[in-house]
Parts: C-alpha cells; structure tokens; sequence
C-alpha cells in the first residue's frame, strides 16, 4: 500500500488571527514575571502570545550578565561564535532574540541562543532581547529548539545526556515520558560513551541502536543506570572492532566507513528489515562474531558502496 499523500492545510484556517495575539503582561500565566523581569535589571518591551499555539510570553531586554546556556547544552563552538560576533558587528545590529526561561535564582537560561549569547558578550554587549517563556519545560526541549547550528551526532548525545542526569535530579517518571525532550533512546547511551571517550565512533554504531535501543519503563535514575551498563557494553565491543579494523589496514584494506561495514558485517540483524532486538542479546551475539572473524574473507571490493556513517 503506498504512503499517504499529506494534505496541505489552508492557508490561514489555523492559529491566532493578528488581533488576538495581543496579550496583557498581567495575564495568566504571566503574572509577576514582568515584576521580576524588571527587578533583575531587565525591561519588559511587550507582552503577546504567539501566533499557533496561543501560548503567552513576553519580549524583554534581559542584562547579558544574567543570561547563561542550560547547563546541560552542547559545548561551545568558538568559530561558530566568531563567525556570530562578526556579523552583528559587520551589520551594526542584533536582529534574532533568543529564547529564555528565568530560574528561581533570577538568571536566564537559553536553550538556543548558547552561541549568539556567547557572540554578544564577545563583543561586550550589554544586554540581549529575549522571548521569556513562563513554562520551564521549555528549557529541555532543547533540540527541537536549537536552529542556529546544526547538531552532530556527538553534540546532540552529550546534550541528551546532560538533560537527562539534570531531570533526574527532580524527576521519578519513566523515561519513555520523555522521549520529546530526548529525540531518540540511542542518544542516551551513545552520550555516556562520548563522555567516556570523547573520539569514541558512535556514527558506526547508531544504525544499530535504533533497531536495538529503546526507551526505557524505568524511573529516569534507574533508567541512567541502565544506559550506563549498555554503555559500557558498547564500549566494549567497540574495544574488540576496532582492533579488527586495525588488522584490515594492516592488511591493505581501508575506508571512511570501515568501522561502519565491520559492524554491519558482524550484526545478525537483516540488512534491509526494520526488524527491532534485545540490546544485549545482540551485543553479545555482535562480541561473540568479531572473535570468530574471518579477515582473510574481507576483500577491498566489499566496501565498495557500503556508505553509512565515517568515522
């Protein structure tokens, strides 16, 4: 059966129309956040609720000292925010407000404006404009939100994993509650490996998480337990091909995706099939496969158009 065509919606049937995006700075769920917008050094330029979900915020200038990255975000890309600052600086002006949530101790986190942020106290900027979201929710939704450079697969892994060790701080839910905030159950496990060794090749292994990795029923402390033990598994079978990929460069055979064709060579699963697994079963069915590797049998034209992910 083939896919279903999507309709496009009408044009102007959905959302606010102009007039009834006006809001009052006083309004559910607003109030008292202009109060302490201004006690904390800012100024509250308007009050609005935005044009598709009708959800009510603010447009303020917020003092740049008192605004920092969620703590669990991407690190910093210093060519990125050079490139930034000498834009703004280049055209005279700082036209894309970022994001902000207020914390109880009176700073703003931004969940994606990390490096316009960064540009602008480069540049010794005094103050920034900001949409100032009342639901702190907001904050953890961060990879839907971050459109100002894209993630790599290592980025986007440490900031999953960052965000989930943080909500486990307050957070007894199951992991699967958050499944928006995380994108996908292999970022989790593939963060810790990161974490532990940061060239680790996660891109060699990520085809395979989706088949095998879920999201998990338990409490989100139990659950980073979990992703560690799979980690750690993971690490370990990685221990074992990369020395096979070794032992093919030794013998002449190399390739971008080499690492990438060792895996798919030693998984049992189908090549072509969605078909899902048990995590360990696999692993160790994977481990038990690269010490049973025949490297006489791997030829040069074998990874000729086997693609995926380099190293």
């Amino acid at each position: 059966m083939g896919r279903r065509k999507k309709v496009a919606t009408e044009l102007g049937t959905r959302g606010l129309k102009p007039a009834e995006v006006v809001a009052e700075a006083a309004c559910e769920p607003l109030r008292g956040l202009a109060s302490k917008i201004e006690q904390d050094g800012g100024r509250v330029l308007c009050a609005y609720r935005d044009p598709w979900g009708g959800h009510a915020q603010l447009l303020a200038a917020l003092p740049l000292e008192r605004v920092d990255p969620t703590p669990f975000q991407r690190d910093l890309s210093t060519t990125h925010v050079n490139r930034l600052a000498l834009v703004i600086e280049k055209l005279d002006r700082y036209l894309d407000p970022i994001v902000a949530i207020r914390t109880e101790a009176g700073r703003y986190w931004t969940p994606n404006g990390h490096h316009r942020v960064a540009a602008m106290k480069q540049l010794g900027a005094s103050s920034i404009l900001a949409l100032v979201l009342p639901e702190k929710a907001v904050a953890y939704q961060i990879l839907a939100l971050n459109t100002e450079k894209a993630h790599n697969l290592r980025e986007k892994a440490l900031e999953v994993v960052r965000m989930a060790r943080d909500l486990a701080q307050f957070q007894q839910a199951p992991e699967t509650d958050f499944a928006l905030e995380f994108e996908e159950a292999p970022l989790l496990t593939l963060g810790i490996c990161y974490e532990q060794q940061s060239r680790f090749s996660g891109g060699a292994y990520h085809s395979l998480l989706r088949r095998i990795d879920q999201f998990l029923t338990l409490p989100l402390p139990e659950a980073l337990q979990e992703r560690q033990r799979r980690a750690e598994r993971l690490i370990e079978l990685d221990q074992k091909v990369g020395a096979l990929v070794q032992a093919l460069r030794a013998q002449g055979i190399d390739s971008p995706y080499l690492k990438t064709f060792v895996v798919t060579r030693l998984s049992p699963l189908p090549a072509r099939r969605r078909t899902t697994a048990e995590f360990d079963r696999t692993i160790e069915a994977i481990i038990r496969a690269a010490d049973q590797f025949d490297l006489s049998r791997v030829r040069i034209e074998d990874l000729v158009g086997a693609g995926g992910t380099a190293e």
